[in-house]
């Protein structure tokens, strides 16, 4: 729906410092992950601070990253993540970060032109957590349509088992 954008953010606590040499690989990717994004069909927007990244952003502690990023749909979304180079990077992922036992991801639907804070995307998180999918924080697997969508627009989850796996 063209009032309404999808937003997500998702988390990752690394191993070890982003100066350190195990997130070297991780680190040097960011440029060709940032721009295989941007040219991605649906992309629209991501948090970056003055280096152009948003690793910088320490909301939750020093070693966990953010990425908050806004898209079109959740098809787009979910074709840059699990059908493109960025599988590469996924594949990879247990090298540079741990698991984590709660949601790391959510998405929700915010009016076209917002750009959620870092805060917001807390609040969507803990939400996520504290009552499962929902209109107002959901996931790949269990997603929702955008606000005043019709039924008929509601989209069928997708698998978002890790392919890279």
């Amino acid at each position: 729906m063209a009032n309404f954008e999808l937003a997500q953010l998702n988390i990752a606590r690394m191993v070890a410092p982003a100066d350190s040499p195990i997130l070297k690989d991780f680190v040097a990717n960011l440029d060709r992950i940032n721009s295989l994004a941007e040219q991605t069909p649906g992309y629209v927007w991501r948090l970056q601070t003055d280096e152009g990244y948003a690793t910088a952003v320490r909301l939750y502690g020093d070693d966990v990253i953010v990425n908050l990023s806004m898209w079109k749909d959740v098809e787009s979304l979910f074709n840059f993540v699990y059908q493109s180079g960025h599988i590469d990077i996924m594949r990879r992922r247990k090298e540079w970060f741990e698991r984590l036992r709660d949601a790391y991801m959510v998405l929700w639907w915010v009016p076209a032109g917002h750009r959620p804070t870092v805060a917001e995307a807390n609040a969507k998180l803990e939400h996520l957590h504290a009552t499962g999918p929902s209109p107002d924080a959901f996931t790949f697997k269990r997603p929702f349509a955008p606000p005043g969508a019709t039924a008929a627009a509601q989209q069928p989850g997708f698998d978002d088992t890790c392919p890279a796996n």
